[in-house]
């Protein structure tokens, strides 16, 4: 009984160029097929039908032991870099085994995985540390957590050498005689030849042949495959037909699931100690995490002179000054923690989405281990502040209202790096959207140029800068009016005057502001992650 049954299969990409024609095949239990073709033949178009990754517009697939019973590899790694190789399989073992899984279980099938891919030496090694075909047998060892009967692969000996390519192409040939059936794209000739079957795709997307590698080659009348991809390049391929496919069990007939899937709560435990364990792992992060702070409060203290709050002779240039940088440091470090969360591993969460991950525990769980890091950076920024009487001296309750504006401020910056860590496709662009993004925070805030005096699309622009909200609480919490007009300063009335009711607010309303902010911001966040993956 065929695993796999295609049928009369056609895609079209967006724009609606079509990228496969009416292509039918089978492909049996314990088989390893190559899908062959010349750079945009449609090799990774019709794997992602195959697996179900993206359905086909024409036609059907169907397999025998339905969506939840297959591995998909992309080119990508879907392993993390950071954390040594067993820990993980672990975190993997934890997200896609059922739901109540036994530790011991859970653990077999890591050391079961491990064996089987020959991993079993390299366990307490760092991802990153290995060799490019150990990182390619490591994603493959995440899908075998499972025990499929079916993997796809797409082109996984990309980027390897030659003998490196063929090592890996043994491991695949070793998982089919096991019985598990192997589906892979690939435009490496070596890796056609140690296949059972070969699907060969001309460039308009037709099924040119469909059969054993030999047969192949007679059919193309070659040497080898690299004549094949020759003749595929002329698009001279005559097309072919595989034999009419034999009838797969349809969806009444497939086995029930393996068990209940993971929920909502213990994925998002699981993945908030998975980040923690990512972040304490990564040295040179924890380096900038850490940094960044003292490196801004040590301009601060060398920027701003002690006693700018002092009622007797107050500074009111000063004290704007001091509370923007306040709020923008709690802006700025927000969002240089959250820009580069989720570009950095998108192949990963692409393929855990496709095993069952929901995008909320995900986000979910990146502000679960960053914010209480920016709580202490928060908190620290105060104190060195009030402790070199750059703050004025005030009550618990005072500082506790600052502590909230700040840290929320932080919020929903970091849901905004989140947001646009999720819609860039690499951290290069994570990296250059940052100055786009804090000089609009700078210039609308409020603190250079005062609202109430800016041009009509000025103020209207303030209301889109989270970082203006923190910066008129941080201001109503330290009462600046009172400070400014109760002052014997000759700048204090005209500048009061120029800022208008900036002030008059209280805190609390500015803090429902920036949780709009924040919710808006992980709202979209959630969206855009569900959409690209």
């Amino acid at each position: 009984m065929p695993m796999i049954e295609v049928r009369d299969v056609g895609q079209c990409v967006d724009g609606g160029r079509r990228t496969l024609r009416d292509v039918s095949l089978t492909i049996g239990t314990g088989e390893l097929v190559a899908i062959v073709g010349g750079s945009g033949a449609g090799k990774t178009t019709l794997l992602d039908a195959l697996a179900g990754v993206r359905p086909p517009a024409e036609g059907h697939v169907r397999r025998a032991g339905g969506d939840g019973s297959l591995g998909y590899v992309p080119q990508d790694d879907i392993v993390h870099r950071d954390l040594p190789l067993r820990r993980t399989l672990r975190y993997a073992a934890g997200l896609r085994l059922p739901a109540g899984t036994p530790p011991q279980d859970a653990e077999r099938a890591v050391d079961g995985a491990l064996a089987a891919l020959g991993l079993a030496g390299r366990a307490g090694q760092r991802v990153g540390s290995l060799s490019g075909g150990e990182r390619k047998r490591a994603s493959i060892a995440v899908e075998l957590l499972t025990r499929p009967c079916v993997f796809f692969l797409d082109e996984p000996t990309s980027g390897l050498d030659p003998a490196t390519a063929a090592d890996l192409m043994r491991t695949l040939r070793g998982l089919a005689a096991t019985g598990t059936t192997v589906v892979l794209t690939t435009h490496h000739p070596p890796d056609a030849a140690v296949c059972d079957k070969v699907a060969v795709l001309a460039m308009d997307g037709t099924l040119a042949f469909y059969g054993p590698p030999r047969e192949a080659l007679a059919h193309f009348q070659a040497d080898g495959f690299d004549d094949v991809y020759l003749r595929l390049s002329g698009d001279r391929a005559e097309a072919g037909r595989a034999p009419a496919p034999e009838p797969v069990p349809g969806p009444a007939d497939r086995p029930p699931p393996g068990g209940r899937p993971v929920g909502a709560w213990r994925q998002w435990a699981l993945l908030s100690r998975r980040n923690a364990d990512l972040l304490t792992r990564n040295r040179l992060t924890l380096a900038v995490l850490a940094g960044s702070p003292v490196m801004v409060l040590a301009m601060f203290a060398v920027l701003f002179r002690p006693g700018a709050f002092s009622p007797a002779a107050p500074s009111p240039s000063a004290t704007v000054m001091i509370l923007f940088w306040i709020a923008f440091g709690g802006f700025f470090f927000g969002l240089t923690y959250g820009l580069l969360q989720v570009c950095t591993e998108l192949p990963v969460v692409r393929r855990e989405r496709l095993t069952g991950l929901r995008a909320g525990p995900y986000v979910l769980a990146k502000v679960a281990v960053l914010l209480p890091l920016l709580a202490v950076v928060d908190a620290l920024t105060l104190g060195v502040l009030r402790a070199l009487d750059r703050l004025p001296a005030a009550g618990w309750g005072t500082y506790g209202e600052l502590f909230t504006t700040l840290l929320l401020c932080s919020l929903a910056a970091l849901a905004l790096g989140l947001l646009v860590s999720a819609a860039v496709t690499d951290p290069a662009q994570a990296t250059m959207a940052l100055p786009m993004l804090c000089f609009p925070q700078v210039l609308f805030v409020g603190a250079i140029l005062p609202v109430p005096v800016m041009a009509a699309p000025g103020r209207w622009l303030s209301y889109a800068m989270s970082n203006r909200w923190a910066f008129e609480a941080l201001g109503h919490s330290l009462g600046v009016e009172r400070l400014w007009a109760g002052g014997r300063s000759p700048l204090g009335p005209p500048l009061l005057d120029s800022y208008g009711d900036t002030f008059s607010r209280a805190a609390a309303a500015d803090w429902a502001v920036l949780g709009g902010f924040a919710a808006l911001f992980l709202a979209g966040t959630w969206l855009v992650i569900v959409r690209r993956t």
